[in-house]
């Protein structure tokens, strides 16, 4: 892929916006491009900094995403997620990967532009899109603060400064969500959409109930990331199957639930965002 690539997949996604599933276990990549194909609609597999630490290194897995995703008949990019360091930046490129998210939002914000800008220069120079973070958005590990929000003067001045192709911005939601009660602010969100010039990306998606969602696409996001969704749709039926059948030891018997249930999910989000 180029790094035009994620580009595409969002002209593709319109009128709705494009679905983005973190990935943490191989039947996690399946389940989603499973999903994108039937439900017709592109998506990405994303990878998480604290899933390759999870993994002890981020190649294996992302060789496996790149593979599904160009084994796919559904349009699929691979994204690495929440990286903090350039040397995991580095490792993805180098692996194949054509999208990064860069996160900078815990360093204050003249440091966040001019550690930002510095990736984006080096990772454009290499055809890479380039997402950042502007605005702290609550449950990240205790870091961000609940209640913050994107201001969107301060969110155009920022893109003019580090060059960034898409903006994750805070407008309500949080990551980690065990419910799906979050209200976000749509009326921030329309103000974002029509000033700041690149696409909008919203974290901590699976809080947000189906009908936020609707309406956060329709005030601009263009760009839904979600993970905890996809964990707890897995850890319940994975639990259901050990239960029912106390004896089952092959992981076949119960990831395999699983990863139709994540499958399912999933389709039914990308019909959400689309």
């Amino acid at each position: 892929m180029t790094w035009t690539a994620v580009p595409e997949l969002i002209a593709g996604a319109a009128p709705g916006a494009l679905g983005a599933f973190n990935v943490i276990a191989l039947e996690h990549a399946e389940a989603i491009a499973a999903a994108a194909e039937s439900a017709k609609r592109p998506a990405i597999l994303q990878i998480s900094e604290n899933t390759v630490a999870y993994h002890g290194g981020l190649k294996p897995l992302a060789r496996a995403c790149l593979q599904i995703a160009a084994d796919s008949s559904a349009p699929l990019a691979v994204h690495l997620d929440h990286a903090t360091s350039h040397e995991l930046i580095t490792t993805a490129v180098e692996v194949g990967i054509r999208s990064v998210m860069y996160d900078g939002s815990t360093l204050d914000y003249a440091e966040n532009v001019a550690e930002t800008a510095r990736i984006a220069r080096w990772c454009h120079d290499r055809g890479v899109f380039v997402e950042a973070e502007l605005g702290k958005i609550g449950g990240k590990d205790g870091a961000h603060a609940p209640g913050v929000r994107t201001d969107p003067d301060e969110a155009v001045a920022f893109v003019a400064a580090t060059g960034v192709d898409a903006l994750a911005v805070a407008v309500g939601s949080s990551h980690a969500m065990h419910t799906r009660d979050a209200q976000l602010d749509d009326g921030l969100i329309a103000r974002l959409a029509l000033k700041v010039p690149v696409p909008l990306v919203l974290h901590g998606s699976s809080g947000v109930p189906d009908e936020g969602l609707r309406a956060a696409v329709r005030h601009g996001m263009t760009k839904i990331n979600i993970a905890t969704r996809l964990n707890i749709v897995l850890a319940q039926s994975v639990r259901a199957e050990l239960s029912a059948h106390p004896a089952l030891s092959d992981p076949r018997g119960y990831l395999g639930p699983g990863r139709t249930a994540v499958q399912h999910e999933v389709e039914h989000l990308l019909r959400v965002l689309g």
